[in-house]
């Protein structure tokens, strides 16, 4: 809505992770090197862990990027609550491998002969498990038994996990010692200073095709605490003062633009939430929200929870079908 306005080649603060506008600040680039570290050594895990809106999305799909097709077959699969048998079909689906019966020693061979494939052609395979936190321990197990396929003393599939910050307390569990054992590196991101949310907002206006000097220098700390860092966070609240300064025909925007945003915010977190206080801020007070700013942006949080709901829709109907398709019980 704003791009043109701005003149922006496209929006600079989108939700959905894109390699090209990858912004490494320490914590990241050390979590993408110890990627890449996994990576060449070619077996063992690698455990990236992080709040929700951290990056680690978006740093497995710069390591995805960065990947030569010839000598690596990778594959991403988010997880749900999947019990081993269901993590089984998911890998094996991800390969795009066909069973004839559908049995867990059935899916165990076909997976093991593609890597034994990808071995005689001087390749392998990497599976990057995102969302590895809600993984029971018996599927993290099975991940483990993976690991174990060889082929001349050699491991035929590497697996990466991505997760939330609880994924740690599972992995610590005394019945993951022998996974543990196999984790080569392990990283947790964390918020960017204030420091790096600012070089983060500059880097993606810039990468937009804009001047950062559209955000006015004391803006910096008011963006900062309202997102308390989280790239996620940063995006959502920059997209929206964007909109705003679009609406408003603000070329250039002030700490008051921000702080009114902010304060707009915080009243819709109190609306959905409403025995949650809302901080004040003397913007919204003295200020006021116009009525085309409401308007737009109450149309904007329609779409989007009717696209939540859409994909949530399809996620059950994913998972239906999976469970009709697998009707038989494994041996």
């Amino acid at each position: 809505m704003y791009e043109k306005y701005y003149g922006f080649r496209e929006r600079p603060f989108q939700l959905t992770p894109t390699p090209n506008w990858f912004y490494a600040s320490k914590l990241h680039k050390r979590a993408l090197a110890y990627l890449q570290y996994g990576l060449s050594q070619g077996e063992g895990f690698i455990v990236i862990t992080g709040d929700v809106g951290t990056g680690k999305t978006t740093i497995a799909n710069q390591l995805l990027n960065q990947l030569n097709q010839d000598e690596i077959i990778a594959k991403q699969i988010v997880t749900s609550k999947l019990e081993p048998d269901d993590l089984i079909r998911m890998v094996a689906s991800s390969f795009n491998l066909v069973v004839t019966e559908h049995t867990k020693a059935s899916y165990l061979d076909a997976i093991y002969s593609y890597l034994k494939r990808l071995h005689a052609q001087h390749r392998r395979a990497l599976l990057l498990v995102d969302e590895a936190q809600n993984l029971p321990l018996a599927s993290i197990e099975e991940l483990r038994m993976l690991s174990n396929f060889q082929f001349n003393g050699k491991p035929l599939l590497q697996s990466f996990l991505l997760g939330q910050n609880e994924l740690n307390a599972i992995i610590q569990s005394p019945d993951m010692e022998q996974f543990r054992q196999r984790i080569i590196a392990s990283s947790n991101l964390s918020a960017l200073q204030p420091d790096d949310t600012k070089a983060y907002i500059q880097y993606r206006l810039q990468q937009a095709g804009a001047d950062s000097s559209i955000i006015h220098e004391d803006c910096y700390p008011f963006i900062h605490q309202q997102s308390k860092g989280i790239p996620r966070k940063i995006n959502t609240l920059m997209d929206r003062v964007l909109l705003y300064g679009y609406l408003e025909d603000k070329k250039q925007l002030n700490t008051d633009d921000v702080q009114l945003v902010i304060a707009e915010i915080n009243q819709e977190v109190a609306n959905l939430h409403p025995s949650a206080p809302m901080p004040p801020s003397s913007a919204a007070d003295n200020t006021g929200i116009s009525h085309n700013v409401s308007t737009a942006l109450n149309s904007m949080i329609e779409e989007k929870l009717k696209l939540l709901q859409e994909m949530d829709e399809l996620l059950k109907k994913q998972q239906k079908a999976l469970q009709q398709k697998e009707s038989k019980p494994f041996d």
